[in-house]
């Protein structure tokens, strides 16, 4: 059973997740030749200010 984890800053929009979602979903099928209902998918979002590189927040450097 293929899993595919996927950590983005949150803000997209409800469509957006859904095709992420699809399309991962079929790459792994054909990648792997996985069955479809096999495949799980989680989508982690997380705020702006609990994301940081180089000591920055994705918020902050937005600001």
């Amino acid at each position: 059973m293929p899993l595919v984890e996927v950590t983005l800053v949150e803000g997209r929009g409800p469509e957006q997740l859904r095709t992420l979602i699809s399309r991962l979903t079929a790459a792994v099928v054909e990648s792997l030749d996985a069955p479809k209902d096999d495949v799980r998918i989680i989508v982690r979002e997380v705020a702006a200010a609990n994301w940081a590189a180089g000591d920055v927040t994705i918020a902050e450097r937005r600001a």
